[in-house]
């Protein structure tokens, strides 16, 4: 589903170029889970906005089921990204005055306004928060609002979630239940990739990609039944 090639991102201030990627090769097969890790500054963010169409690579190139999205201007972009892909992020981005179902309408807010609610409505029933339609996020939990979240995310049926630290301000109970949507999202054929420093959330997925200064060094593959990552023999040995 996902190609990147000799992916490199530079920052430019004035004079001073930060190098922010530095040559990403990676391939994501549809209905794939995948964590990716790193600590901060080591370029997990600025690849998974790439991955989304947030932003654009200096160099190299990015396929996305066969079609070369480095080539594309900003409104095929964005075109893309609303029928591809949704995005879930550590501090929900929910409008507080907003009912949750408001909330989960706003990527349709141009369709028809019966369809609309219909599909939102659905959205929250399929994170179970069907009853929890009329609440603002004020009277939800912190789970229960990154549930929207991800109903909002759905609302649009994409083939692809990027979720950004989706469990970073969930107490132990709540990210259990993320996690739960997010590994039942990807048994139904959805791609999903996560952004996390959690090991334990990491483990969850089916393959680990570390970065380091804007680098691979390492590619994964989790065994579940014990909890183990199992290392690809053409990577060895990478210490953390």
């Amino acid at each position: 589903m996902i190609e990147l090639d000799n992916i490199a991102k530079i920052y430019r201030m004035g004079k001073v170029e930060v190098p922010a990627l530095r040559g990403i090769d990676l391939t994501i097969k549809q209905g794939e889970m995948v964590a990716i890790i790193g600590a901060s500054g080591s370029g997990k963010s600025t690849l998974m906005n790439i991955i989304g169409f947030l932003d654009k690579p200096t160099t190299g190139k990015y396929m996305l089921e066969g079609v070369d999205v480095s080539q594309l201007n900003d409104n095929k972009l964005a075109e893309l990204r609303n029928k591809k892909v949704g995005f879930v992020f550590q501090t929900f981005n929910l409008l507080p005055r907003a009912s949750a179902l408001s909330n989960v309408e706003l990527p349709l807010l141009y369709s028809n306004g019966g369809q609309r609610h219909k599909r939102s409505l659905e959205a929250l029933e399929r994170v179970g928060l069907g009853e929890r339609a009329t609440h603002k996020p004020t009277e939800l939990s912190g789970g229960e609002q990154q549930r929207v979240a991800i109903a909002r995310a759905l609302v649009n049926n994409p083939s692809l979630i990027l979720a950004d630290e989706p469990t970073g301000n969930l107490d132990s109970a709540s990210t259990t239940e993320i996690i739960r949507i997010f590994c039942q999202l990807h048994q139904e054929g959805i791609t999903v990739i996560l952004v996390t420093h959690e090991m334990d959330v990491a483990t969850q997925t089916q393959r680990i990609i570390r970065l380091l200064d804007g680098k691979v060094i390492s590619d994964e593959k989790v065994t579940h039944n014990d909890k183990t990552i199992r290392k690809r023999k053409d990577i060895g040995n990478v210490g953390n």
